[in-house]
């Protein structure tokens, strides 16, 4: 009777609380770094209200995790969205690597108007959550063009305005591509006038440097003082080194970061887990060439005299990689003739009856320059520097990709498998790092570094951001040679609570958001 009377009295706690989703049973990573424990994770109204070892909750739908590990959804801090959202708004391609959230704006490329991009994020509704730098290039594209000179006072004071309105309007900072037109036309001075900008509101600062390659520590230089002299953390994007000449120069880069941390500069670094890059072909012409617009570029490239120094560069650039021929550089995009795709400057020189020699390819990059360029893998880091840097704990993993469609173009792998590589090549097979750790820097460590307040980790409050993948299946399945195939291994991926992949299928559900910086007005 005493028994009844208590269940009478306080019939709550007969009771569990309800939950929208259960996932019981799982290895929890929680992305601290911790190791795993046994555990489950409750999810309601797209939060994480309840984890742990032993929650008690009723779920609509349970999903058992046994054997499987729980962790946050993954950051991807340096992707370049902007124009494909709208090919593939479910964004199967991070998805199934287990992205559920990219920082887009990367490179000094981003939309000038960031208030009226990010409404549009969320009218469209993706699958991932999209936060976005402002990017530097469009910045002064819209106040000058693609003008090969110094900002006048008056033109910086307009980028300035514009870069203040960006992080007003939700921008998490600023980005540079200082090899690309025009951002390679803009001294330090300039990046730092408007770093200040993005520093008053509290951003931070995105650099793919001036070189990768052998000026590679002045570029890390610079980016170092533009942090120091505008007071803003750092981010150098896509850390690694250009070219056979400069493999090993990790052993000199690495040091570099770490003694600005040590000096107090807030300095981090991302990567992609491959030996090959991915960027236009104008890579390839020097900067003074790609000036002022397509037509212009092609005229200049239609002198004598000028397609002369050009051809002279390229070849000068294939020496210092001690290679006779245009192998490395692989064709991934061109739109005037999908021929080339997949097949290297080596390759279409031949195909076009010309000459096997290094000075004949040199013109072919020419020709294809005059029709509008390409976009183009470039094969040209060594592994060893790939794992050296891997093991840098203040380094995140990235794609520097777009969304893919399947089967268009002969893109670069890293937009399907970043992730999955990480976690079954380089943690599950050669135990660069461990398990805990990689998910950490795919996760807390992106989300703290730009400022996603509640993204990252799997704690009660949070967004439920979820992945949940078999550890010892997870593998990137897309190559150089084909590169459309989706990663393996992601059985359930959750975003803002929704389930987004059930039992490794896309369920079409699209439940991202525009994400905003800390100077969001």
């Amino acid at each position: 009777m005493k028994n009844l009377f208590l269940l009478l009295l306080f019939p709550l706690f007969s009771h569990s609380q309800t939950c929208d989703l259960l996932i019981s049973n799982g290895k929890i990573i929680d992305g601290t770094g911790n190791n795993w424990y046994y555990g489950s994770v409750a999810i309601k109204d797209g939060k994480i209200i309840g984890i742990g070892r032993t929650i008690s909750f009723t779920a609509t739908r349970t999903i058992d995790a046994k054997g499987l590990i729980v962790a946050p959804g993954f950051i991807d801090v340096h992707t370049h969205l902007e124009g494909d959202e709208i090919k593939d708004p479910e964004a199967k391609s991070f998805i199934y690597d287990g992205v559920t959230t990219c920082v887009t704006g990367n490179c000094g490329s981003s939309h000038v108007d960031i208030g009226k991009y990010l409404r549009w994020v969320d009218s469209l509704k993706t699958s991932i959550n999209i936060a976005t730098l402002v990017g530097h290039n469009d910045v002064r594209k819209a106040v000058m063009g693609r003008a090969n000179r110094d900002a006048s006072p008056e033109e910086l004071q307009k980028m300035e305005t514009i870069v203040d309105k960006a992080m007003k309007d939700g921008a998490v900072g600023l980005s540079t591509g200082l090899i690309y037109i025009p951002g390679t036309y803009s001294k330090t001075y300039e990046i730092v006038a408007l770093a200040k900008i993005a520093a008053k509101y509290n951003g931070l600062y995105a650099s793919h440097m001036r070189d990768e390659g052998d000026s590679v520590t002045q570029a890390i230089e610079e980016a170092l003082t533009i942090g120091r002299e505008a007071k803003i953390p750092v981010e150098i994007s896509h850390f690694k080194l250009s070219g056979q000449q400069n493999w090993g120069r990790s052993k000199i880069t690495v040091p570099m970061i770490e003694a600005a941390r040590k000096e107090g500069i807030e300095v981090t670094i991302d990567q992609y887990p491959y030996t090959a890059s991915s960027t236009s072909i104008s890579t390839l012409i020097p900067d003074e060439i790609l000036a002022d617009g397509q037509d212009s570029i092609k005229a200049r490239l239609e002198n004598p005299a000028t397609n002369k120094y050009v051809v002279k560069s390229i070849l000068a650039r294939l020496k210092k990689r001690k290679l006779k021929h245009l192998s490395y550089a692989v064709i991934a995009y061109f739109s005037p003739d999908t021929t080339y795709n997949g097949k290297s400057i080596e390759q279409i020189n031949l195909m076009m009856g010309r000459k096997h020699k290094a000075k004949e390819e040199a013109q072919t990059v020419i020709d294809i320059m005059k029709r509008g360029g390409a976009s183009a893998v470039f094969h040209g880091m060594g592994e060893e520097d790939v794992k050296r840097i891997m093991k840098y704990p203040y380094n995140m993993f990235a794609s520097d990709a777009t969304i893919r469609v399947l089967n268009a173009g002969m893109p670069h792998p890293r937009g399907y498998g970043t992730n999955a590589r990480v976690l079954g090549k380089y943690v599950r097979v050669d135990k660069v790092l461990s398990l805990e750790e990689a998910i950490r820097r795919m996760t807390s460590l992106p989300a703290q570094k730009f400022q996603l307040s509640d993204r990252g980790l799997l704690k009660t409050g949070f967004a439920a951001d979820i992945v949940i993948f078999d550890e010892n299946e997870v593998q990137d399945i897309s190559t150089f040679d084909k590169p459309h195939a989706y990663s393996k291994g992601f059985h359930y991926v959750i975003v803002n609570g929704q389930l987004t992949v059930d039992n490794e299928k896309h369920t079409g559900v699209r439940s991202g958001k525009a994400l905003f910086g800390p100077g969001k007005q």
